[in-house]
C-alpha cells in the first residue's frame, strides 16, 4: 500500500510557472510507475505525464507539448511535474498516481492502483 500527498497546487497568470510535487509514504521501488493526471470541472480525468521509477523515462499526454516535465527524487521518494507557459485550459484537479502494472498503458486511468487526493491548479487570464 502506498499513499500520495500531493502539494503545490494554486493560483497562477496565463504564461506563468508551477512545480507540483507527490510524496510518496514509503519507498518507492524501481518497478513503479509514476502518472499524473487531471480532471477539469465537467470533463473526464486526462493523462498529463508519466515515468518509469527505474529508468526515469517519461512520456506526456500530447497536449503537453513541452511545457511541462515529469522528474523524480529517489531520496525524498517524490515525484515533480514542473509547468511552464500555464493556459487557462490547463486549470484542473491535478493528481498523482502509481502503479506496478509496467506492461500496462500508462496514459490510461484503470492502469494505476493508488492516487493522491489531488491538487487545484488554476490559471487566470
Amino acid at each position: 500500500q502506498v499513499q500520495l500527498v500531493e502539494s503545490g497546487g494554486g493560483l497562477v497568470q496565463a504564461g506563468g510557472s508551477l512545480s507540483l510535487s507527490c510524496a510518496a509514504s514509503r519507498r518507492i521501488f524501481s518497478n513503479y510507475i509514476m502518472g499524473w493526471f487531471r480532471q477539469a470541472p465537467g470533463k473526464e480525468r486526462e493523462f498529463v505525464a508519466a515515468i518509469r521509477w527505474a529508468t526515469t523515462t517519461a512520456y506526456y499526454g500530447d497536449f503537453v507539448k513541452g511545457r511541462f516535465t515529469i522528474s523524480t527524487d529517489n531520496d525524498k521518494n517524490t515525484v515533480y511535474l514542473q509547468m511552464t507557459s500555464l493556459k487557462p485550459e490547463d486549470t484542473a484537479v491535478y493528481y498523482c498516481a502509481a502503479t506496478l502494472r509496467v506492461g500496462s498503458p500508462m496514459a490510461v486511468e484503470s492502469t494505476y492502483d493508488y492516487w493522491g487526493q489531488g491538487t487545484q491548479v488554476t490559471v487566470s487570464s
